[in-house]
């Protein structure tokens, strides 16, 4: 790029200089957390005094350079939007000069870490949602609120048709916090619980004093049955694990709320401590995914993902909550929600499916049986050769695992269904993640048709409609197979007929 062609065009601007501040601030966090173990190690060689100097110059070193790299890297930052392009200019010895089409933007993030909200900045993530990793966004971090609110508001200001219909612009649905009460019986509970027990073995064996832990819950179980105590220390781990699901709640949902803006676009709100802002073009949504885990099912909950064209690699590693239009609310809110999310009088997520064939249950039933058989067998077999004592665990996972093995498989084949409801095509599937897809049927490219020899035998096979938002791909697994291939013609009329026989 030649300098005559940077001197045309709007000005350059560079982001907030208080970036180093932040920088040596979350440095000296870092640093903190790293000598008070490094203290409590050296210090039994060389005494506390020594150890406490050690650490305070090693801390000043790690804060000073942070501090002078971000305010290089604030000194080489630059970057302006122009009428047809953003550009970002940064780095030293690697320079990189990067530019984004405006017409190709598709998503404008802001972002706010404690500190940042504490300064009255933000980062801003402006993406293509091209499949080209890094290469599609730029990152501006950080800039003041005002800016970044002023950036999203430029960059994602276009004329939008209006569809027809009463449905309200503005305020969709904002938090309530009875909805907390589906945190705890999500997946997050146990996950956290158990990493809790291992923060606690891990932070004991830092300092020294990980046999003194366990000693210590052993003499509070020393005349408690062998059953009863690993009862105690598991209930232990999942009331840590619903309180830190709890916590991990508020921080991500707390001050939540989903707005249609002017020009056709989607916007979430949400963060306690780290403020996030994230919008969809309405232009992009192909439809939207109503997903309910097992749990939250079971208490008659629901959430909201978008199903939206793209939505780059980078940005689905940050979470699986990126999408997400609405957090785990009742399901008749969840249906009235993505109603008004794609602007249809009823909700297709809730329209009356078409069940599968009892074959389908019975594919199950085989599967999730013999997974549960194949290592009794093991188990039993070893026993034999080896001890009793394999026998009767090989007949303790027997007796438990095949009973949920098969209200497992029932409930898969429960959720199994799939239909087609106005301009939408709607498939349902899983049990411990059950998915209902509404996709608009013209967001459809493409069909695959799948026929293992056992699905030929009984009658059945899986219908794939191929399309470039959400997932990709969105399937109605083990339909009867002549009632799957009249399912997927017609939901894009034309598409498949040239391959079907209708005699």
């Amino acid at each position: 790029m030649s300098t005559a062609a940077e001197a045309t065009g709007p000005g350059w601007l560079r982001i907030d200089p208080r970036t180093v501040l932040v920088t040596a601030l979350v440095t000296a966090g870092v640093a903190f957390g790293a000598a008070v173990p490094a203290v409590a190690g050296l210090s039994g060689r060389l005494g506390y005094p020594a150890a406490i100097g050690w650490a305070l110059a090693g801390a000043a070193l790690l804060i000073g350079c942070a501090a002078a790299g971000d305010y290089v890297r604030w000194r080489r930052t630059r970057y302006r939007v122009g009428g047809e392009r953003v550009e970002l200019h940064t780095g030293l010895l690697l320079v990189k000069r990067r530019s984004l089409a405006r017409e190709r933007i598709r998503s404008v993030d802001l972002t706010a870490d404690p500190l940042q909200r504490m300064l009255g900045l933000v980062a801003v993530r402006i993406g293509t949602g091209e499949q080209t990793g890094g290469e599609s966004t730029l990152e501006l971090d950080p800039v003041t609120r005002a800016e970044g609110e002023r950036l999203r508001r430029e960059l994602l200001d276009r004329i939008a048709d209006a569809s027809p219909g009463t449905h309200r612009e503005g305020e969709l649905a904002r938090l309530d916090p009875r909805w907390i009460r589906y945190a705890p019986v999500s997946f997050v509970a146990p996950m956290l619980g158990g990493a809790a027990a291992g923060g606690v073995m891990q932070i004991s064996d830092w300092v020294g004093a990980q046999g003194e832990v366990i000693d210590w819950v052993a003499d509070r179980f020393r005349e408690t049955p062998l059953v009863w105590a690993i009862i105690a220390l598991v209930a232990a781990a999942l009331v840590a694990g619903v309180v830190g699901a709890l916590g991990l709640w508020i921080e991500m949902w707390w001050n939540y709320r989903l707005e249609r803006e002017p020009g056709g676009t989607l916007r979430v709100r949400r963060g306690l401590l780290t403020a996030r802002s994230l919008s969809v073009e309405e232009r992009r949504l192909r439809g939207v995914d109503l997903v309910e885990p097992l749990g939250v099912r079971l208490a008659g909950a629901a959430r909201v993902d978008a199903i939206t064209t793209g939505l780059a690699k980078d940005e689905e590693s940050q979470g699986t909550d990126h999408n997400t239009l609405l957090p785990a609310t009742p399901r008749p809110f969840a249906d009235a929600i993505a109603a008004e999310v794609l602007r249809e009088p009823v909700p297709p997520t809730g329209a009356p499916l078409t069940p599968h064939p009892s074959a389908a249950r019975g594919r199950r039933l085989r599967w999730s049986v013999a997974g549960v058989l194949a290592p009794v067998v093991v188990l039993a077999v070893l026993g034999v050769l080896l001890t009793p004592v394999l026998l009767w665990i090989a007949l303790g996972c027997a007796v438990v695992g095949a009973p949920l093995a098969v209200a497992g498989a029932l409930d898969a084949y429960r959720s199994l269904g799939h239909t087609l409801s106005g301009t939408y095509l709607v498939t349902r599937s899983g049990s411990l993640r059950r998915s209902t897809a509404a996709l608009q049927r013209e967001g459809v490219i493409g069909w695959t048709v799948r026929q293992s020899c056992f699905q030929r035998r009984a009658g059945l096979l899986s219908v794939t409609a191929t399309t470039a938002a959400g997932a990709g791909a969105y399937t109605a697994y083990d339909t009867d197979a002549s009632e799957g291939l009249v399912f997927a013609a017609e939901a894009v009329p034309g598409l498949l007929e040239p391959f079907l026989d209708r005699s």
